[in-house]
């Protein structure tokens, strides 16, 4: 059981002092069986006038700062430990409901899964849905696998990663007709597409660990990560990193999920003054083994 720290910090710069609006910070790790939160710390500069924790309505943390003094700076520096248990590589077997599409999903667990099953973005020429509909078999059913494993490795392998600079996360069809995108353009993508196919699909925001002895050439990860979860009966919420071709939770850290990026945005506020106040803002990320960060 691996430990590993996450040291996430984010800078604002501006031109003379401002005041600040209500900032809102989604990066403490999400507990669960395979990621065991043991410590958490979170320093904001200049120390705000309120800061309270929250449970969104997906159950993620969230910290709400307030203030009432002005600064040329704001930073947040977060710091967290986590135990990282990763299971092993999912497969579905012969027995699993699921193990060929189409499948049903149990009539008392619909309810809960219909938002994470109807799409949220236009496809009025239909071309996400046939992008989708390439993994299935003509011929018969589909193993389910072979749909979640080809759409994951299919954008790794077939779409250029590009970092962007504009706020936000761009509708699934530009990433489509660009075949370029961020790690959270592949992940709205892949989810829409998964949708289409009436397979129930959510939006997850966290942290890549990169380490040199498997360095397998992962993008995405300096600043924080974005993947997709996919629901399936028995088999439950299941990962997958269109961005690197991981499936499962290896060199994941997950923080947040949510049924559409704008819903985990990992920190989010205002300021009050001239939009020409702001000078920029500077973000450096480092996820490292606890026993390097002792070290360090």
């Amino acid at each position: 059981m691996p430990l590993l720290t996450v040291h996430h910090k984010t800078l604002y710069r501006y031109t003379h002092p401002v005041a600040f609006g209500e900032h809102r910070i989604m990066l403490r790790p999400r507990d669960s069986h395979d990621l065991r939160l043991l410590s958490s710390d979170l320093e904001i500069v200049p120390e705000p006038a309120s800061l309270r924790w929250i449970h969104d309505v997906f159950g993620n943390s969230v910290a709400i700062a307030t203030f009432d003094r002005r600064a040329q700076t704001l930073s947040f520096t977060s710091t967290a430990t986590v135990e990282h248990n990763p299971a092993d590589e999912f497969a579905l077997t012969a027995d699993d409901p699921a193990y060929f599409y189409p499948f049903l999903y149990d009539e008392e667990e619909f309810p809960d899964l219909a938002q994470f099953i109807t799409p949220q973005y236009g496809d009025p020429n239909g071309e996400l849905s046939a992008w989708a509909r390439q993994y299935l078999y003509a011929d018969g059913p589909t193993p389910t696998f072979n749909i979640l494993s080809g759409m994951t490795h299919g954008i790794r392998n077939s779409f250029a990663y590009r970092k962007r600079h504009e706020q936000g996360t761009q509708h699934p069809l530009d990433t489509l007709q660009t075949g370029s995108g961020t790690c959270r353009d592949y992940a709205l993508f892949m989810i829409e597409a998964l949708r289409r196919l009436g397979i129930a699909a959510r939006f997850v925001s966290g942290y890549l660990f990169v380490h040199g002895e498997r360095d397998q050439g992962y993008v995405g990860g300096g600043s924080t990560h974005a993947w997709v979860q996919v629901y399936l009966p028995s088999a439950g919420w299941i990962e997958f990193d269109p961005t690197n071709g991981i499936i499962g939770t290896r060199d994941l850290i997950r923080v947040a999920v949510a049924r559409d990026p704008r819903q985990a945005v990992p920190l989010h506020g205002t300021y009050l003054g001239s939009p020409d106040a702001f000078a920029g803002m500077d973000v450096s990320i480092n996820v490292v083994a606890a026993s390097e960060d002792a070290g360090t």
